[in-house]
């Protein structure tokens, strides 16, 4: 993987919305309207989806032999041990997984992931090859300085034990916790102004294959707003209907970035 910041990224998350047949419905029908389109094909635009764990394995099937990628949606910072019921970041690379989301709002509240834990899981997804997905921001509705600095700590605390690793690709989501699931996204304005501080100081700890996506609501119609700061999208409950997948595309390709390679 080379950096390239015209290289735009998409990124879906299914969560535990859909149960396997749904998935693998959704999925096939998400590359019949994909696969063959002219960003994903020039690797202009990387799309990359994470399934639930038990349905890895289906959807990779499904996308196999496309510019598709999939990842998982958490994974433990061990390799491996006695631990009952965790995911070996080892595994995850060895089923095929190129991205994997960590620290997202929903695992810091309902599974209690703290600072720490993140760091180690960034670290994991590194040592494994993986893109980590590291997923930032503020929790409540609060001023744009207060909302920089809880996201920006955050970012510092994640990429605190990977410094070894400030060549990897490395993926930032930008996801307010306030407008995570809401009718609609953050304003513009404000996701232009922390997407830039993230990029600010990613320059600044010296990362330098990084791409900032927002999440939080993102759906058809953002990206033309907030591709100032903006990388990419990370798509939620949006994505659920392929043809809004297609739509999302559509809206970054009209920005025709120059060819690259994530």
């Amino acid at each position: 993987m080379t950096n390239n910041k015209d290289v735009k990224l998409i990124g879906i998350s299914l969560k535990m919305y859909m149960d396997r047949v749904a998935t693998i419905k959704w999925a096939e029908e998400v590359k019949s309207k994909i696969q063959d389109h002219e960003a994903i094909r020039s690797k202009e635009v990387r799309i990359f989806i994470l399934p639930s764990f038990p349905l890895i394995v289906d959807v990779l099937q499904v996308f196999n032999g496309t510019e598709i990628q999939v990842g998982a949606q958490n994974l433990f910072y061990e390799d491996s041990g006695a631990y009952t019921g965790e995911v070996s970041p080892v595994v995850l690379r060895q089923l095929g997984c190129d991205y994997v989301s960590i620290g997202h709002h929903e695992r810091r509240t309902y599974f209690e992931e703290n600072d720490d834990q993140i760091g180690k899981k960034t670290l994991a997804a590194f040592r494994n090859n993986m893109v980590p997905v590291i997923c930032v921001g503020e929790e409540l509705f609060v001023d744009d300085e207060s909302a920089e600095l809880e996201t920006i700590s955050q970012i510092q605390s994640a990429l605190l034990f990977s410094s070894e690793y400030k060549d990897s690709p490395t993926v930032i989501a930008y996801e307010p916790s306030w407008a995570i699931g809401a009718q609609i996204p953050a304003t513009a304005v404000h996701i232009n102004h922390l997407c830039g501080a993230i990029q600010s100081e990613l320059h600044q700890l010296g990362f330098t294959k990084t791409w900032v996506i927002y999440g939080g609501s993102a759906g058809p119609g953002l990206y033309a707003q907030v591709k100032e700061n903006v990388n990419g999208l990370f798509l939620g409950r949006m994505a659920h209907d392929p043809e809004a997948v297609l739509t999302v595309l559509n809206e970054f390709w009209i920005e025709k970035p120059v060819a690259g390679v994530l």
